[in-house]
């Protein structure tokens, strides 16, 4: 590749990174809307989560074991394209199938969930081909772009949902596509680096015969889940359950929990050390905020514990890509497949495990009693019951972020 080449495909991959975070979040923003407008229940809402996460895991696979099928060039170059198009998909229903407004928006979400997919697992190891003095602060700018990246789709998309009204939400997505489609200009002006693929699928399937690669995969998983779920869900338990209104809400609670998603990771870029300590206390941060968000019925505690969880979530997939990919140097584009499709199952459980418990909670006569004496309505109390549920995933990451760190600090004692 020629040297001029490398910051074009750098800025390509920030806005691949950045087209990802588009996808990611405009959803869940319109996730109200959509109940209102279509009368879409809590569960199908979480369906479209599950399906985003589900069919990037299905991706991740098939590149996990059959990477050495396809041209990883033409894919890299592919998964822009793929992603406009999934927000084209999903915007155009309302006007010409206004009767299957749903069917458009799984259809949408199939498309650019492959195409998030693809760039999970093409888009580190692009960055890690460039030359670099330090490789693990350009993967941390890399995931930082996608959390800017949150930050900017959040606080424009508030806004001109205010202008132009929740009904009129699919020009959001036209207005989107420009995100993609720049990434495609970008790409198709530079030269991408060979990457380098597993032989053949038993190659990439031995991985999973180690068990240090196993945990590593269950906690890029359980991080990917802490982080999504509450990324996913913020906008409408802060609207919902603390009667914060949309645009507050969304501004100063899902935009300000990217805020310190980014702040995170662009703060590890420059100044963090022993990414093994990191992810333990941040795991632990995570845990806290979920309490806190789960039982606080003050507004600016709840935004408070929304937003800290960005912080401490931020480094708990980028890192685990990190600390995979120190343990396992020569793993290629198999290692970053297999970490990619684990982190997508974490993501993908985590916000329907919330969007399924609220629809039972609910329907149980028991708690809407309870959320009465509580002086909550029924979906007030419904929501703080499935964020609770959520709980599981950081209280976890916990327990194995912590083991990781504890044999870290085994193994450096006995080298001195």
């Amino acid at each position: 590749m020629q040297e001029k080449n490398y910051g074009l495909v750098r800025y390509a991959c920030y806005m691949v990174s950045a087209s990802m975070a588009v996808v990611s979040t405009l959803s869940p923003l319109l996730f109200l809307s959509f109940r209102n407008l279509y009368d879409i229940s809590f569960s199908k809402l979480g369906a479209l989560v599950f399906i985003n996460f589900t069919t990037q895991l299905v991706v991740d696979l098939v590149l996990s074991f059959y990477s050495h099928k396809f041209s990883m060039e033409r894919l890299v170059r592919l998964t822009p394209v793929l992603t406009a198009m999934g927000l084209f998909v999903s915007g155009l229903f309302p006007f010409i199938f206004p009767g299957r407004v749903y069917l458009g928006l799984l259809m949408g979400t199939v498309i650019f969930s492959a195409a998030s997919g693809l760039a999970e697992v093409l888009i580190s190891p692009v960055i890690a081909a460039l030359p670099s003095d330090n490789p693990e602060r350009e993967m941390s700018k890399l995931h930082s772009a996608y959390a800017w990246g949150v930050v900017v789709v959040v606080v424009v998309s508030t806004l001109l949902l205010t202008l132009l009204g929740r009904e009129n939400w699919q020009w959001l997505a036209f207005f989107w596509m420009l995100v993609p489609l720049t990434a495609f200009f970008l790409f198709s002006k530079s030269t991408i680096s060979e990457l380098e693929t597993p032989e053949r699928a038993s190659k990439a399937l031995s991985l999973l015969m180690q068990k240090e690669f196993l945990i590593c995969l269950a906690c890029i998983a359980l991080g990917g889940a802490s982080e999504c779920t509450m990324a996913q869900w913020s906008s409408s338990y802060l609207e919902q359950a603390l009667n914060i209104s949309k645009v507050w809400g969304d501004i100063f609670g899902v935009a300000l929990f990217a805020v310190m998603l980014g702040t995170g990771r662009t703060l590890y870029s420059r100044i963090g050390k022993n990414i093994y300590r990191t992810l333990a206390i941040s795991a632990v941060g995570a845990t806290a905020c979920y309490l806190v968000a789960a039982f606080s019925n003050i507004p600016l505690v709840g935004l408070a514990a929304c937003a800290l969880t960005g912080l401490c979530t931020a480094m708990l997939w980028p890192g685990s890509l990190i600390v995979v990919s120190e343990k396992f140097p020569k793993g290629g584009v198999a290692i970053f497949a297999f970490m990619a499709a684990a982190g997508d199952l974490g993501a993908a459980v985590g916000p329907q495990l919330v969007g399924s418990v609220t629809d039972l909670a609910l329907k149980s006569e028991r708690t809407l009693t309870l959320f009465s004496n509580m002086n909550l309505t029924s979906e007030q109390g419904a929501i703080k019951i499935g964020l609770l549920s959520a709980l599981v995933f950081p209280v976890l990451a916990t327990l194995l972020y912590t083991r990781n760190f504890l044999k870290k600090k085994q193994e450096e004692a006995a080298k001195l």
